[in-house]
């Protein structure tokens, strides 16, 4: 350890662990985030790209949270020890004793019961700090034993062994079964068309969500700890960061979890195959449920008929505890701990979710974060934690895109569709609460179809709307207009997410809806695909006459029948129309026709949802490269959240690489003398995306290795992609440099890079014409940040334009007129020059302090 902390404020020793002697900037990086932490602030931290970042919030961090726990350790042994020396016990024996001179009863009360009820919360406070202890000795022990204890783990895969042999015969057992036996297939799919009915939903009332805890409650549940959130964009930014973890001083110590979404955890093929998230998060739940009801189901229906209910065979308590234990031990990316989900036979979303409790360090994304929904159903407790937010330079941006959500009018009128075919088929048989929502689920589709100039008993690609544009309104006036102000729109949200009303219907729609209903995953309807089908048309012919549903494809939507249902998206509609009216805006774009129309809620006042993460958090830590302009920060976010600016501490540094090392060149210019101009007007004349082509082949010609561009929109890299492909000059860069584009897939990004790493090197090491290859990106892309385009992979880097937003947008026009309204509002700074710093208006909200200034 060859480094010193800067500051004053820094670890015990006064030294932080590093892996190798650290710059000066990253020594005062640690010893300011050290002291940050410790006095329980708001810091805005930053530090450019290739600073090493990464490595100082972890060790900076880390020493604190090692620091932290050692002091808290401490202070346990100093209450605990007259206690385990008898001198706790004896003094309590003797409560009306004699008591301090300058001691006074509270309301009246003798001495002598104040001095008791003293003595009775010291003794709590030693019999919590007992228990903890003990926790602590227990978890670590277990730890410590499956750390060195390589025979547990070969004892656990024989047994994982054993029960898969076990359940296989078992399978076969039935199977030859049913063969001898023969199949009743018209039971099977009256069981099938069981599962489609919604189940009787308890209003109000709802029973508390049975955590899936039953056998093993001791085991699984814990109290948490002190531990560090550490948040990023992307799934490849967080890789990289356990990574460094790993290469840290901390990496065999540090007890790390990674989380992620069950698109990105999910290990059952069955489950993972049906490839939307939200499809995906409905099935995952479903199945849940089907676990927890199953043993009911076989107490209250004894011998009778069964409809059979699918449960995932990774949801095992004890593979789930084997696997949390294992998370713990050992610092695991997220293709670790899937890989590990796959060989323990337990599932990971739920195994990294039960290790959050006793983690020191949790990795996850910051949609996990930021929505809290997302954030209480992984069990984050926020309280007395530390939160870092890397990467954070579009902060204000993401928690406004993951709180804004559009529904198109094609998306509306069929799930309309949908929702009232459904009803009329299951009609008879569904509980009076589910009618009703259904029913009030139905009239807020009419009425949002309607508020777009449509009917939603008509083909909504065919309906004209008559007066095109955009217009914006407040919430309460979209609810006034629309009609719903009558409906609670909090119950029906309720309503959809503990029914499961979507994943219902998507399973309604996929086996009645057309090509979707081809498409058979469950083994059983394989095996009897003939005969079963056979019977379907007979069933659908007795049906049309019986009124069933015959759902038509939507046109285009055939697609995405399977990848989304249009309820899941509406329902995150009507749950961003629960917000506060002041804080976003409803906007209705008409277009041509009403399937090309759409409703958008957009969110004004991001603060608003990052409040709860300030005040709850002990510390929260803000960091990037590029923070600037910092008053965005503090005014927007901090202030709007209600931070007292004296809480709030920043922190900036220069880069470590000396400029004569950097060249950095703006031209306004091409080789033929072509003016650049990259506005919304003039990017997309030939003249210029030929310029642009020609300046790159010459950069091309000369520059070894690997370069980067990058466009400030997929829509304008792939219309200058076309357009160098038909001109020819595409074939002229390819003779230098291979050409590989940003894929839109994130899934496809890894592949990519690898690809374009390869082809950098096979080129320098093989020499000839071609030097390297050319990567074809955009700005606030998959590969615009956290990825390190070091040596060869980055020569040079070049930015076509700037990706400044359309000053014609109404949603950015919509948004500067609010921050006009509200900003003075809220910055201290302001108010105190008007002297209203502290006064009562300020507490009644910016509308009537705007009109106070006006009258002043």
């Amino acid at each position: 350890m060859e480094s010193g902390a800067a500051a004053a404020a820094g670890p015990e020793g006064g030294r932080f662990p590093f892996p190798y002697t650290p710059y000066l900037i990253q020594e005062r990086f640690m010893a300011a985030l050290y002291g940050a932490l410790e006095a329980g602030r708001v810091g805005i931290f930053e530090s450019p790209t290739g600073t090493g970042k990464s490595l100082s919030l972890i060790c900076g961090a880390l020493s604190w949270l090692r620091d932290f726990e050692e002091k808290k350790q401490r202070e346990e042994a100093r209450l605990l020890a007259p206690a385990e020396s008898g001198q706790e016990g004896k003094k309590a024996l003797s409560p009306a004793g004699p008591a301090p001179p300058d001691s006074r009863g509270t309301a009246g009360e003798p001495d002598w019961v104040t001095a008791f009820v003293q003595k009775k919360e010291e003794r709590d406070v030693v019999d919590r700090l007992k228990e903890e202890q003990i926790r602590r000795k227990k978890r670590e022990d277990r730890l410590e034993k499956i750390r060195h204890n390589i025979q547990l783990k070969y004892a656990a895969k024989r047994k994982r062994s054993e029960e898969d042999e076990t359940k296989h015969l078992l399978q076969l057992s039935k199977e030859v079964l049913s063969e001898g036996a023969g199949v009743d297939v018209l039971e099977q799919l009256d069981h099938n068309e069981e599962e489609l009915i919604l189940a009787e939903y308890e209003s109000d009332e709802e029973k508390k969500v049975v955590s899936g805890l039953e056998e093993d409650d001791d085991d699984l549940e814990e109290e948490h700890v002190t531990k560090i959130y550490y948040c990023s964009r992307t799934h490849s930014q967080l890789s990289q960061f356990v990574r460094e973890v790993q290469k840290s001083p901390f990496g065999k110590d540090t007890r790390l979890v990674s989380l992620g979404s069950r698109q990105n955890l999910c290990v059952n093929e069955e489950v993972r195959r049906l490839g939307a998230l939200s499809l995906i998060n409905d099935r995952c739940m479903e199945m849940q449920k089907n676990k927890h009801e199953k043993k009911s189901d076989e107490e209250s229906e004894g011998k009778k008929r069964r409809a059979s209910r699918t449960v995932c065979p990774f949801y095992s308590y004890e593979q789930m505890q084997f696997l949390r234990d294992e998370v713990l031990v050992e610092v695991k990316d997220i293709e670790q701990l899937v890989a590990l989900g796959r060989e323990t036979k337990a599932c990971p979303y739920y195994g990294s979710r039960y290790a959050i409790p006793a983690a020191q360090l949790v990795v996850l994304p910051y949609q996990m974060l930021l929505h809290e929904p997302t954030r209480s159903a992984a069990g984050i407790k926020l309280k007395d934690q530390v939160v870092i937010i890397d990467e954070a330079h579009n902060l204000i941006d993401t928690i406004t895109c993951i709180h804004s959500v559009e529904v198109s009018g094609s998306q509306l009128c069929c799930a309309h569709s949908q929702l009232l075919q459904y009803m009329e088929r299951y009609r008879k048989r569904l509980k009076a609460k589910n009618l009703m929502y259904i029913k009030q689920i139905l009239y807020l589709l009419e009425r949002f179809v309607a508020m777009l100039g449509g009917n939603v008993n008509q083909n909504p690609s065919c309906q004209a709307v008559s007066q095109t544009g955009t217009v914006l309104k407040s919430i309460n006036d979209f609810l006034f207009q629309s009609q719903i102000d009558n409906i609670n729109l909090f119950k029906v949200q309720r309503y959809c997410e503990k029914s499961l009303i979507s994943r219902k219907l998507f399973g309604f729609v996929e086996r009645y809806g057309g090509p979707a209903a081809a498409v058979k995953t469950n083994k059983e309807n394989q095996k009897l695909a003939g005969l079963q089908n056979f019977l379907l048309t007979l069933q659908q012919g007795s049906d049309k006459e019986a009124g069933a549903p015959q759902i038509p494809p939507m046109e285009a939507e055939n697609e995405q029948l399977r990848t989304a249902s249009p309820l899941m998206q509406i329902e995150g509609f009507l749950s961003a129309l629960t917000n506060a009216n002041q804080d976003g805006r409803v906007i209705l774009s008409r277009q041509g026709t009403v399937g090309q129309s759409s409703l958008k809620f957009l969110l004004l006042n991001p603060a608003v949802h990052f409040a709860k993460v300030v005040e709850e958090c002990r510390a929260v830590i803000i960091a990037g490269g590029t923070m600037q302009p910092v008053a965005d920060f503090r005014e927007q976010l901090l202030s709007c959240a209600g931070v007292d600016p004296a809480r709030v501490v920043e922190f900036s540094c220069g880069h470590v690489i000396p400029p004569e090392n950097i060249l950095p060149i703006i031209l306004c210019s091409g080789p033929s003398n072509q003016q650049l101009e990259f506005t919304y007007q003039k990017r997309d004349l030939p003249q210029m995306m030929d310029e642009t082509g020609r300046i790159l082949c010459n950069l091309c010609n000369v520059v070894p290795g690997g370069v980067v561009c990058f466009f400030p929109s997929y829509e304008y890299e792939k219309q200058v992609y076309a357009h160098w492909e038909k001109t020819g000059l595409l074939t002229r860069l390819a003779t230098k440099k291979k050409i590989f584009q940003e894929p839109r897939n994130a899934n496809q990004v890894e592949q990519v890079l690898v690809e374009y790493a390869k082809c950098i090197k096979r080129c320098s090491q093989a020499g000839g014409q071609m030097t390297g290859a050319l990567l074809l990106s955009v700005v606030g892309g998959k590969m615009s940040e956290g990825i390190n385009f070091s040596d060869d992979l980055g020569r040079c880097v070049i930015m076509v334009g700037m990706p400044y937003p359309n000053i014609k947008s109404p949603e950015l026009q919509e948004k500067m007129t609010w921050l006009d309204k509200t900003l003075a509002f809220f910055c201290p700074s302001l108010l105190s020059a008007w002297g209203l710093l502290g006064h009562p208006l300020t507490q009644q909200g910016p509308e009537l302090l705007a009109r106070h200034l006006a009258e002043c």
